[in-house]
């Protein structure tokens, strides 16, 4: 672990205190003197927080970091995710960064470019034509864009003509000035010069993938315990409710479109090799019939749109693993039975270290009786009605993604803090959480006469929450104005090329 060396962070940006001792080799490829220069020191910060750099990719290498040409697409034999494993015989998959080098005006013009396109009221498909992309990849690319602005859309181009979902874009003319940082999710922080040291941007950014590589995927669900009756889920009133409930959000527009990476590459086994689609949100409750969580099945698997789903995209959850790699599931006679979204463990856990209460049919349940994750953010909330729960300081200095162990303690902890869900006496009914980089986490009191999720949606009907397209990147606070509202304040990077 990590926690006993000093780290110089930027801006004195706190780190978090269990991070792991990562191997990562470097294999070269395409370059340029500005890359070289930030090849070399990011390398050396990361050699000196304590991590090991193999000469080669081996059996123990954490990450392969390569580079790749920026709007130019690599060819599928040069990219890291198809032949690393032959190519340095090993017996296991490691990450892959791709770093990439663009002039600030190279920077500028892309994103200019995107940012007029996803003002257009429908997409150009000609605005989206990039290298390497499938003539379908605009729909997503517009999509996206309008979700997370013009970096977004950026992000999702550059990965594509990289074959990496992790890249780290190096921008300056002369010498590096700042380095994005790219994954699945759609985050785009940056470790920045701005004022600082060189040394300091490249320990920022050491860190960063440090702490992607020291959180732990969570995902292995395991089935327990004797099928449930077709009967029972039948006469359940939570299913039903789980559909009603999605189709609300849905008008609310809530949930973001599915990212299909097969709309946006031309080469088929990109999508095999990580997903052919993944989800954009979840949402569960409780269900006092089976003492157990409603949620949604994961879409990695195959397409589940979420305001549209119907009871096959339904699991029940009723615990997590001792080991916490995974939730605990309990199938349906005669019903689909796919795994829970990768936040299934974030979900079940939030209850954790909170209160329990009484209904009126005298049966105990979490005090939170239904969960909400989707990758928005929240503009502004009346703190009248709405309790807002930060994470940590680290998670906003070094952010982790969904579906990790991390992610499901930072989360826990939050909410074991709300004021909201501890005190029955406590007016506010809605509870939530940023997830910066990635999205937002609510969660709702029981109320007599409402449906689940009802709360939440009549919340933002009558302004008490915002929901915003733009996910934090970094830390930010929430600040009062004329109105009875806090507003989002400081939630972009703003970097000056």
């Amino acid at each position: 672990m990590l926690a006993s060396i000093p780290t110089l962070t930027l801006n004195n940006a706190p780190a978090h205190d269990w991070l792991k001792t990562i191997h990562l080799a470097f294999v070269p490829g395409y370059s340029t003197p500005v890359l070289e220069e930030a090849i070399a020191g990011l390398l050396g910060q990361f050699q000196s927080l304590g991590h090991v750099l193999d000469e080669t990719p081996g059996d123990e290498t954490n990450v392969i970091l390569s580079t790749a040409p920026f709007g130019t697409p690599l060819r599928w034999r040069q990219a890291m995710i198809f032949t690393a494993r032959s190519r340095f015989k090993l017996s296991h998959t490691p990450t892959f960064i791709a770093m990439m080098h663009c002039t600030p005006a190279q920077f500028k013009e892309m994103v200019g470019r995107l940012d007029a396109a996803i003002r257009k009221p429908q997409p150009d498909p000609a605005d989206f034509d990039f290298p390497g992309l499938a003539a379908t990849a605009y729909k997503t690319l517009f999509e996206q864009g309008r979700r997370g602005g013009p970096i977004l859309a950026m992000e999702r181009v550059l990965q594509t003509q990289a074959m990496s979902i992790r890249v780290l874009l190096v921008v300056g003319d002369d010498h590096p000035q700042a380095i994005y940082h790219f994954d699945l999710v759609g985050a785009f922080p940056a470790s920045m010069l701005n004022g600082g040291t060189p040394e300091e941007m490249y320990r920022d950014a050491a860190l960063r993938v440090v702490t992607a590589m020291s959180s732990t995927d969570i995902h292995h669900h395991t089935a327990v315990g004797d099928p449930l009756p077709r009967a029972i889920w039948d006469e359940m009133t939570t299913p039903e409710a789980m559909c009603h409930a999605a189709r609300e959000l849905g008008l609310r527009n809530f949930f973001t479109d599915t990212v299909h990476v097969s709309s946006l590459t031309q080469v088929p086994a990109v999508g095999h090799s990580i997903a052919n689609q993944y989800s954009e949100g979840c949402f569960s409750t409780w269900d006092t019939d089976i003492d157990a969580l409603v949620a949604t099945v994961t879409g990695s698997a195959r397409p589940v749109e979420k305001a549209a789903i119907n009871e096959a995209d339904l699991v029940i959850i009723t615990g997590v693993r001792e080991d916490g790699m995974g939730a605990l599931v309990r199938h349906v006679v005669d019903k689909a039975n796919d795994p829970p979204s990768s936040e299934a463990v974030e979900m079940y856990d939030m209850d954790a270290d909170l209160p329990q209460v009484r209904l009126d049919d005298g049966s105990l349940a979490p005090v939170i009786r239904s969960k909400l994750h989707g990758h928005r953010g929240v503009l502004a909330y009346d703190p009248r009605y709405v309790e807002y729960v930060s994470l940590d300081g680290p998670f906003f200095s070094y952010p982790v993604t969904c579906g990790t162990d991390a992610q499901a303690r930072g989360v826990r902890y939050a909410f074991a803090r709300s004021q909201a869900f501890r005190n029955p006496d406590d007016p506010r009914k809605v509870v939530f959480t940023i997830l910066p980089g990635h999205g937002v986490i609510f969660g709702e009191k029981w109320i007599d006469g409402k449906e689940p999720f009802q709360t939440m949606w009549e919340y933002m009907d009558a302004g008490y929450i915002e929901i915003d397209s733009h996910v934090p990147q970094i830390a930010f606070d929430y600040v009062p104005r004329d109105d009875d509202r806090l507003y989002a304040a400081n939630t972009h990077q703003v970097i000056k090329f």
